[in-house]
């Protein structure tokens, strides 16, 4: 998505070269290795056993109202970096029958002619490798672009890219494809993502799987990209510390372009859960 000091954001690709390395002995793998590329095929035939049985934190959004223990509200609008149409508040993100809803909705603050909410664990709840995941039931519409995703907790210090971003899902306009993305900083910006297609209005559990060898993409449990981490290769460090996790939804942008269908808003990204096993 984009990191809370506003910087830029480039929503390309950029093409490198991941060597596949052993995993680390957490879990025992074969997987095939596609010549000349070197990342792992998501399609080929592979075998995981994961011990992420230890759920250190979850937020199942039993009560009435946000769990400030758990999350801190960023407001504000002035694009975001990504040229973002919305002003975000707290009053956007309700709470009820177990279920988080962030809706993005026509109302003018200000400048910003539309309103959503922005909200992260920075400060409450941070976390070194894992399984983090998400039941999320999403909007479609053009305009909408919807997130969970982590910053690296180092942010405030060393800025963005350099704390490292993990886009565990994103969504964007009326597409049927789920993304999902790592930047950081290699002599530059640098970002590698992955795609998978599925069904996004209805609720479906997204995914990574974090350790320090690699990290895997998941919908439903069916894994879709992997980007290997180990020995810090390719400059990514900051995958090796803490980060936050973000849940938020953008109105406009650069990557879903400047075009809002109104006749969908307000627009309601639904989360069941969200939890974190080690």
């Amino acid at each position: 998505m984009k990191n809370t000091t506003t910087p830029s954001r480039a929503l390309f690709a950029v093409a490198l070269t991941f060597l596949l390395l052993l995993p680390s002995c957490k879990k025992t793998m074969t997987t095939e290795v596609q010549p000349g590329i070197g990342y792992v095929n998501a399609q080929s035939s592979s075998a995981v056993t994961y011990e992420y049985n230890n759920l250190v934190w979850s937020d199942e959004f039993s009560g009435t109202t946000v769990n400030t223990g758990n999350w801190v509200f960023e407001t504000g609008g002035g694009g975001w970096g990504n040229n973002e149409k919305q002003y975000y508040q707290a009053s956007n993100a309700t709470v009820s029958n177990g279920t988080l809803v962030i809706t993005a909705k026509k109302q003018q603050v200000g400048s910003n002619a539309y309103t959503s909410a922005r909200m992260k664990t920075a400060g409450k709840h941070q976390f070194t490798y894992g399984r983090i995941e998400a039941r999320i039931k999403l909007p479609l519409g053009q305009g909408l672009w919807p997130a969970f995703w982590m910053l690296g907790a180092n942010i405030g210090t060393v800025g963005w890219p350099q704390c490292g971003e993990t886009d565990i899902m994103e969504h964007i306009n009326t597409d049927n494809i789920i993304h999902g993305t790592i930047h950081w900083y290699n002599n530059g910006h640098a970002s590698y993502s992955g795609t998978i297609s599925s069904t996004p209005a209805n609720y479906h559990v997204y995914t990574v799987e974090w350790d320090s060898a690699a990290i895997r993409w998941y919908v439903d449990g069916v894994k879709y990209h992997e980007a290997n981490i180990l020995n810090n290769i390719n400059g990514t460090d900051e995958f090796h510390k803490p980060f936050f996790i973000l849940l938020n939804m953008a109105v406009g942008g650069d990557w879903p372009g400047q075009t809002i269908d109104n006749t969908k808003l307000p627009a309601s990204m639904y989360v069941d859960y969200v939890r974190v096993y080690q």
